[in-house]
């Protein structure tokens, strides 16, 4: 069965471009899916029946995951099951009449305006790394940027003229983004400025580096924003996702047409990018709430 597995990821892989972290995500989750199955009996794939694939959701919401990751667990053997029956390698599918988990909507933490200006102005621009942290986190609120791909933006990847980057987002689907002329002029600084000191004559072609000259990790960048969220005071958690939450929602409440908002995010679907829709609208009733004399 695990032969099997193999070919599929290389598959992701290969057609559809799924990074490395998704493929990470995928094993793990079909490897358990797979052992479960042969403890359930199960010695070849054909044999795996509806009833097994219920039994091992069930024994993972048991586990105490939580709806959106058994719909993740879920999507993983859905996927798999998928491309075995187009390789003619089993003759049913026995996910057909297996429907998805409901999951409650949460909305995404962000900072309103004030807090996110007050996380920019953290950085202390005295040193090389200082202008640098000020350029990725001026750079995240201005374009939305995922984590990885904020770390993996080369040097040519941005158009100083136009003020646009490009960058290559989840399956491989690459999207032009408007910088802004606030980021545009941190990141100027940073490339003219620190980006020397950091490099030290040696060859990269990637936009930002750490203290090594190296590129940054994604734990790395985490750490940074860790570190000026609690130089801020924010009292709230704050992750590299929450620029990306913050800025599709700044702009919608800005007056952003929703399409506009899903292209510069890079979300395949536009129903991905209305749950920032349901951000503006809680606090639309939180306004009511606390001026409305009637609320």
């Amino acid at each position: 069965m695990h032969e099997f597995l193999d070919q599929y990821l290389n598959c992701l892989f290969v057609e559809k471009g799924c990074s490395r972290n998704t493929l990470d995500a995928y094993g793990r989750d079909l490897n358990g899916y797979l052992a479960f199955a042969r403890k359930s009996g199960c010695a070849v794939l054909r044999e795996i029946s509806p009833d097994v694939v219920m039994a091992y959701l069930a024994e993972r919401k048991k586990a105490g995951l939580s709806a959106s990751s058994v719909n993740r667990a879920l999507a993983a053997v859905r996927g798999f099951h998928h491309y075995l029956l187009r390789e003619g390698i089993v003759e049913r599918n026995p996910l057909v009449h297996i429907e998805r988990a409901k999951v409650w909507m949460r909305l995404p933490g962000t900072l309103n305006r004030e807090e996110m200006n007050n996380l920019l102005a953290q950085p202390v621009l005295d040193s090389d790394a200082g202008m640098r942290d000020r350029a990725m986190l001026e750079l995240m609120y201005a374009t939305g940027l995922r984590a990885s791909e904020l770390i993996n933006l080369k040097m040519n990847d941005i158009s100083w003229q136009v003020g646009f980057l490009s960058t290559m987002g989840k399956g491989g689907k690459g999207r032009i983004v408007p910088i802004g002329q606030c980021a545009c002029d941190c990141l100027r600084r940073y490339v003219e400025k620190s980006r020397p000191g950091l490099i030290r004559g040696r060859q990269s072609d990637l936009l930002f580096l750490n203290r090594s000259g190296q590129k940054l990790t994604r734990q790395g960048f985490w750490k940074i924003v860790k570190k000026y969220a609690l130089k801020a005071g924010l009292g709230k958690k704050v992750h590299p996702h929450t620029f990306r939450h913050s800025f599709a929602t700044h702009l919608l409440e800005g007056g952003a047409d929703l399409r506009s908002v899903q292209m510069m995010l890079g979300h395949a679907d536009v129903s991905t990018t209305q749950i920032y829709t349901h951000i503006t609208r809680e606090r639309l009733k939180d306004v009511h709430r606390k001026y409305h004399p009637r609320s």
